[in-house]
């Protein structure tokens, strides 16, 4: 009896296996983190190498430590990070890898808005051109690299780089595709009118097959299975793209559900039946063949918490506490005032504009390093607001929403998620949704469960609720008004920091091939 399936999460650095039971017990898990490689200002790049061999050994590790026989896992999910670019050459050998948070393309992107290319877009992808997607990227590499673009033979996104080298078949599924704004979402299909938009109708023939998350993508190969543990010949599904696959994880599968994901990008989406809302809303599709996700992102998440954390806590275990905990810790012993500082979440960047910096507001002699953790929570809650509301302003409705992410993980931010955005938030019980999303595709691809919802009813437990208080409603509403009003004033200064860095890199330089 095959009883486990095996869950894959690619993000930004880290990649992680976990093994779950068919009841979403985690029987073991294991993980690797990568590096990333900054050449130039605004480009964060990964070797593929080196991502594989961390795939390798994080599947060989779980399966050790599970204990299990290999021929046991019924089936492997592989999530990922969206967007970014991931590319093969000709040959089908690992050629470039860009991340989700680079922002090289942030002139093409002003040039792009410029010459209106986001109103050529969006009727048909539901998105507007933005630094870090698929193809402003590939874009970006036909101008600017012309010799590297020429090698490139196949795009994809990080779990379809991953899929590949499991099974040697170059697919990729929708949920990642639409994300990163390469299908008419309506079709749910590649479209040579939203290529040509981007500059980039001669270059269909570098899209991925195209398949369904559930679907079978291929097989683990002989190779492989000799370099994981895993027993040849086992399926693996077209996978999901991460936001969507922790949507799935955290067991947001109903239409008006809400999930929000605090991890290296602020993740706000809601399940919609159509693509029809009003305003320039990202869309994508769902892990299921007939709904759609609205949602609205950015790189402005936890990452700032594991940068303050990275940079000022390291070494440091407050009463056996990790880092981490310790430094949430100091921000929940800080009691509200009103004259507490603001942070600005933007180390990569914002939204609309990869100018945009961090930075603290309002620090005064007598705050200390437990005030400036809780402006850094409450800036990352304000951002995830921002998203919000704009989803909202376009129709979605909901009333509640499951948080994940690393940033759930803690006591205290929850708590101050549900203040600032004015609803009840619960916390799934696993710590893994992006790699239990995954794990529920795979089952749902070889028939362990009749569906999705069937598969996340069996596999997700809820372990926390947290409820909006009602006394916090004003500061909050005050805060964020005075957060929105220093994004305004800062807007012109951060162009101005942005002149004094090249736009462009000498050519050939900032490649990893």
């Amino acid at each position: 009896m095959k009883h486990y399936l095996l869950g894959l999460d690619a993000g930004n650095t880290v990649i992680k296996a976990v093994i779950f039971d068919r009841a979403g017990n985690e029987i073991a898990a294991a993980f690797e983190e990568g590096h990333s490689r900054m050449p130039h200002p605004g480009h964060v790049e990964r070797g593929l190498d080196e991502l594989w061999t961390n795939a390798r050994q994080v599947i060989r590790t779980c399966i050790e430590k599970a204990k299990i026989r290999p021929e046991e896992i019924a089936a492997i999910g592989c999530a990922g990070h969206g967007n970014g670019l991931y590319a093969l050459d000709r040959d089908g050998a690992p050629l470039l890898g860009i991340q989700s948070i680079d922002t090289r393309a942030t002139g093409l992107v002003e040039q792009w808005a410029a010459e209106g290319v986001g109103e050529r877009t969006q009727p048909i992808a539901r998105q507007r051109p933005w630094p870090s997607q698929t193809p402003t990227l590939l874009a970006w590499l036909k101008l600017h690299r012309p010799e590297l673009f020429k090698r490139i033979g196949t795009v994809f996104c990080s779990k379809d780089f991953v899929v590949n080298r499991l099974t040697g078949k170059r697919v990729s599924d929708v949920s990642d595709m639409s994300g990163a704004g390469l299908l008419d979402l309506a079709t749910r299909r590649y479209d040579r009118t939203l290529m040509d938009a981007y500059g980039l109708g001669d270059c269909m023939d570098l899209l991925p097959t195209l398949i369904e998350s559930a679907d079978i993508a291929g097989t683990v190969t002989e190779e492989v299975a000799r370099e994981t543990g895993l027993a040849a010949g086992t399926p693996v599904v077209g996978g999901l793209f991460d936001v969507v696959a922790s949507a799935l994880g955290s067991g947001v599968t109903r239409t008006g559900s809400a999930s929000i994901i605090a991890g290296t990008w602020s993740i706000n989406q809601v399940i919609i039946d159509a693509p029809d809302l009003e305003g320039p809303v990202f869309m994508s599709s769902t892990f299921d063949r007939s709904r759609y996700m609205a949602m609205e992102n950015s790189a402005t998440s936890a990452a700032n918490l594991e940068w303050l954390v990275r940079e000022f806590f390291d070494g440091v275990h407050q009463d056996g506490l990790s880092p981490f905990d310790a430094a949430c810790a100091l921000a929940g012993a800080i009691e509200p005032a009103s004259d507490d500082p603001l942070y600005h979440p933007y180390l990569y960047g914002a939204q609309q504009d990869g100018h945009a910096r961090a930075g603290f507001y309002g620090v005064a002699g007598w705050h200390s390093k437990g005030h400036l953790v809780r402006a850094l929570l409450e800036g990352v809650a304000f951002g995830h607001r921002q998203h919000i509301e704009t989803i909202r302003k376009a129709g979605a409705v909901f009333n509640e929403a499951v948080l994940s992410g690393g940033g759930s993980r803690s006591l205290i931010w929850p708590q101050i998620f549900a203040d600032v955005l004015g609803v009840p938030v619960s916390v799934a019980r696993s710590r893994e949704t992006g790699a239990l999303g995954a794990a529920i595709a795979a089952g749902t691809g070889v028939g362990l469960f009749a569906d999705f919802g069937e598969g996340a009813a069996a596999m997700v437990k809820t372990e926390r609720h947290y409820r909006p208080t009602i006394a916090m409603e004003a500061h909050y509403a005050r805060r964020y008004a005075l957060y929105q009003d220093i994004i305004a004033a800062m807007e012109p200064l951060w162009r101005r920091l942005a002149a004094k860095q090249p736009a462009v890199p000498p050519t050939g330089a900032g490649v990893a091939a």
